[in-house]
């Protein structure tokens, strides 16, 4: 577990660096269709499917059904990676072999992450589960005892809709937003706030919904825009096209909202204490900006 030091006064803050963003939708202008829905899952490869599917929807393009079922284990071995190796690294744990067979789902795979076969319904079944001996109930256990409450947390940031998913302004795109009405989570949210159990725990029912099938269907609210849920939020992607060629292009990621002013990562930061600033490493894998960024300590005013 890791050690929280004694309280001392800090005149520090951390503040995050974020490299420049590529200007892919530029790139893309003149371009024909097809190549664009073929260049842009290579370009971000991380979200492949995911970002396949948005971009096959928001063109009006039909896409191989297949992309479902790949959407479905993209989404399903993030959180699981994240349960079983990313997580444990922060706490001297082990990693661990992922689950065999785990791309198939199935009551092997939710017993060997919750225990049973559906995850904790309610606070107490919550509470029993934290006690269990599985992989993911010793990474959120730890999780809960590292930071305090409403630590790291955020306040209630507009949901992602039809509208706020195509602008980078602060918004809650994360896991925790598609499962912030489940028993546990509201439980979590009032005791301890929008913090890391909250969004570390959310991935609990993204991996449940993934085995039962009952993921948010991608939409396309217009023409030329898509929206598809994906191991970190909602991709959003706008774009318009003339005689077969790219005409414009924007992509909005979890990313973006993530990193947005006054948003997610901003107000998770400044509710860090001074004291727990050697946890803000463990707190960004939780937040999982999907993009490199360099925390830095400056002198508050």
């Amino acid at each position: 577990m890791l050690d929280r030091p004694p309280h001392t006064p800090n005149p520090t803050g951390l503040v995050p660096v974020v490299g420049a963003a590529l200007p892919i939708g530029d790139a893309l202008i003149g371009e024909p269709v097809e190549k664009a829905i073929e260049v842009l899952p290579l370009v971000f490869n991380l979200c492949q499917s995911a970002q396949s599917m948005a971009v096959h929807m928001a063109f009006g393009r039909p896409f191989d059904l297949r992309l479902l079922s790949d959407l479905r284990i993209e989404i399903l071995r993030d959180h699981l990676m994240r349960l079983y190796i990313t997580w444990p690294s922060f706490f001297g744990g082990t990693a661990r072999a992922l689950p065999q067979g785990w791309a198939e789902g199935g009551n092997d795979l939710a017993h060997a992450v919750f225990g049973a076969d559906t995850p904790p319904e309610t606070s107490h079944d919550f509470a029993a589960f934290l006690r269990g001996d599985t992989p993911a109930a010793s990474a959120l256990r730890h999780i809960r005892s590292a930071f305090a409450p409403h630590e790291a947390a955020t306040n209630i940031l507009p949901p992602v809709t039809d509208d706020t998913a195509f602008r980078k302004d602060a918004c809650e795109n994360s896991v925790a937003a598609r499962h912030r009405e489940h028993p546990v989570m509201q439980a979590i949210e009032d005791t301890l706030g929008r913090g890391p159990l909250w969004r570390a725990t959310a991935r609990l029912y993204d991996i449940a919904a993934c085995i039962g099938g009952s993921l948010p269907p991608a939409v396309r609210p217009s023409q030329g825009r898509a929206i598809v849920t994906a191991a970190r939020g909602a991709y959003a992607v706008s774009a318009a096209t003339s005689g077969g060629n790219v005409t414009a292009f924007r992509r909005i990621t979890p990313t973006d909202h993530l990193l947005a002013p006054h948003g997610i990562l901003a107000q998770s930061l400044s509710s860090l204490r001074p004291e727990n600033h050697g946890l803000a490493p463990l707190m960004l894998d939780i937040l999982d900006p999907c993009s490199p960024v360099e925390l830095r300590e400056v002198a508050n005013a």
